[in-house]
């Protein structure tokens, strides 16, 4: 009996899980491929032939599912590639609107504690990575998360300072002074 053969498995298990953990990444992946292999032998058990070995059927069915695991994680780094190349092209600014900003910006900075506008300055203008700023500061790389999150808060506050509702309501006819 099919049922029988498959309860067989069970004991295997160690065996089946080393297997699989050969051809994935992490342990967690191993597990999550083990069950949904267990669960697709009882869903597909009527085609276990007698004559043939469970342990045999299994493996196939182990080896399917982690082609169906790397096929699987292959369409989603596809449609994020997709994504991340749409998302790119659609957050670019057109140049006019670049430089309205660049402008707000570069007459609040000066008016901002010096730590908060030099970060600004070397991570958000200059694109440096916030590792690479830590390392320059004498940071820690945690450190400088924080100050990045608190300069942003300090700009976007001093923004609606001196530019008014366009800094709030992020329109494009700024009237800075």
């Amino acid at each position: 009996m099919p049922i029988d053969a498959i309860a067989g498995l069970i004991p295997q298990r160690k065996r089946f899980l080393h297997f699989v953990q050969k051809h994935v990444d992490s342990p967690t992946t191993a597990e999550d491929i083990i069950q949904s292999a267990y669960v697709r032998a009882i869903e597909q058990a009527e085609k276990l032939r007698s004559e043939e070995s469970a342990f045999a059927w299994f493996y196939r069915i182990l080896r399917n599912a982690v082609i169906d695991h790397y096929r699987h994680r292959a369409a989603e780094d596809r449609a994020l590639e997709r994504w991340a190349q749409n998302l790119a092209i659609e957050s670019a600014p057109d140049p006019e609107t670049e430089q309205i900003v660049c402008d707000c910006i570069g007459q609040v900075l000066p008016t901002m504690k010096p730590s908060y506008s030099e970060i600004l300055r070397d991570v958000d203008l200059a694109e440096l990575s916030l590792e690479a700023f830590a390392a320059k500061a004498g940071i820690t790389p945690g450190n400088a998360a924080v100050r990045i999150h608190r300069a942003r808060q300090a700009l976007r506050k001093q923004l609606t300072l001196v530019c008014g509702i366009c800094a709030k309501h992020a329109c494009v006819n700024c009237t800075c002074p």
